[in-house]
């Protein structure tokens, strides 16, 4: 008989006590309060480092804009930096470089998101500037700051989109897998058309509508106490007045009628096959199989169009799938580009091949293990950050305008810990159907390459 020291045993008794008790359930705790003009402020104090996070939701997007009038929300953001009636320009970033903090912002079809990180003691500094800008942007955004951005924008849409490799793809494909006048059916970058058309008053209403204390929300994160940064949210943003009610939108859900087919040529290389289905929209029931049959199908190495396409076939050179969930709906996509010396008609082929085994049967159980374990680690290291793009001020922000919960943290990991086999060979089944958008782009006189178009289909 082995005999195991008395000290050894206690611990192994200790750790197997330690296993057996339940893991704490994850959560961001937060104080949540509305000042009188309605913007929604939440708090999470997380006192680990001296630094803080501000970060901020105005609730308009690309999708807020109007045919014709696109561009809006992204010119937008640029006009934020550009000063405020107490910040001259050029001044936003140096201020806040000086005191050793950072900020960027993004725009979506559903939302703006600015955000400033900084160390804890340089958060009225944070506060004061976002909620200048807020506050009196209009006071200085006259003419000629507002056709300076709108040129800087153009010069982006040129150089990002228009020169970009593969860049089309941003203009063409929502034109294709929506309905015309659907707020997803432009690019969030906007057209030069629409860029050049729009008027200051224009521009000036859409601020006057959108850029207002009840259609935003707040989150600081980070080393504060609580009472004290109440009081200096409410300093500095209680005396904005309010904006007129901004309604939600009233958006159909998306069913193509059959297979739509375009061909794009471009200044190329190589030709790119894009797939793309209409799906559901952010944490829809289905929406975590889906963004984890996008992590089986292509992400790292072991997975499936990885091993088939790119070591088995040798035909392709880089792949992607992904959900992409939106507040009034979704779009899952496939990426592949060619490599030398093959067309997208065979990997059209292949993709299909691979997407009729994952309709048929379940994936392993060890498929399952690696990617599930794969977004649970990234999810997790999220957390490690509080601030910028995708850190716990963030997320506040997202749980709370999607799902009304800035703490659903628990039940967004949970939705992706509860999924087996079977909720991934559904969903491929329900929603990667023959009803879909299916874009080749090719080089300039290289339509041979292409999956062709049946007579008389999109172009």
């Amino acid at each position: 008989m082995i005999r195991v020291p008395a000290a050894l045993a206690g611990v192994l008794c200790t750790l197997t006590a330690l296993a057996q008790e339940p893991a704490p359930r994850l959560s961001i705790p937060y104080e949540m309060f509305t000042l009188p003009n309605g913007l929604q402020v939440i708090l999470h104090q997380d006192r680990r480092l001296p630094v803080i996070g501000v970060n901020t939701w105005y609730h308009v997007g690309s999708s807020r804009e109007e045919p014709g009038r696109t561009g809006f929300a992204h010119l937008f953001e640029h006009l934020m930096f550009e000063g405020s009636k107490n910040v001259p320009e050029g001044m936003f970033d140096r201020w806040l470089e000086a005191a050793g903090g950072s900020n960027n912002a993004s725009t979506s079809e559903d939302r703006t998101n600015y955000y400033e990180d900084a160390p804890s003691n340089a958060l009225d500094l944070a506060l004061f500037l976002e909620a200048d800008r807020m506050a009196t942007l209009l006071e200085v955004a006259g003419p000629d700051v507002v056709d300076k951005q709108r040129d800087v924008v153009k010069n982006e849409l040129r150089q990002g989109i228009l020169n970009e490799p593969y860049g089309l793809l941003e203009l063409e494909l929502p034109k294709l897998l929506y309905p015309p006048g659907h707020p997803y059916s432009w690019p969030v970058i906007g057209s030069m058309k629409d860029l050049s058309a729009a008027s200051q008053t224009d521009v000036q209403g859409f601020f006057r509508r959108y850029y207002v204390p009840n259609n935003a929300t707040l989150v600081v994160a980070g080393d504060f106490e609580l009472p004290a940064a109440r009081a200096a949210v409410t300093r500095w943003f209680g005396d904005i007045p309010a904006g007129q009610p901004v309604p939600p939108l009233q958006v159909p859900p998306v069913k193509l009628a059959a297979e739509k087919r375009a061909i794009f040529e471009d200044e190329v290389q190589l030709p790119k096959l894009v797939l793309a289905w209409p799906t559901v929209q952010a944490y829809h029931p289905a929406d975590a199989a889906l963004t984890v049959l996008g992590d089986l199908l292509a992400s790292g190495k072991a997975s499936r169009f990885y091993r088939s396409l790119i070591y088995e076939k040798r035909i392709a050179q880089s792949v992607r799938a992904f959900q992409d969930s939106r507040a009034y709906g979704g779009q899952f996509q496939i990426e592949v580009l060619a490599r030398p010396g093959h067309d997208l008609r065979e990997i059209l082929s292949a993709v299909d091949a691979e997407l009729a085994r994952v309709r048929e049967s379940d994936p392993a159980a060890t498929e399952m293990e690696r990617v599930l374990n794969r977004r649970e680690t990234g999810f997790l290291d999220g957390l490690q950050q509080v601030g910028g793009f995708g850190g716990k001020a963030d997320l506040l922000n997202e749980y709370w305008f999607h799902t009304a919960d800035p703490d659903y943290v628990a039940e967004d990991l949970a939705r992706f810990r509860a999924l087996d086999a079977s909720d991934l060979r559904m969903a491929a089944r329900r929603w990667l159907t023959p009803e879909r958008v299916v874009v080749s782009i090719v080089p300039k006189g290289g339509q041979a390459l292409a999956v062709p178009v049946p007579e008389g289909g999109a172009r």
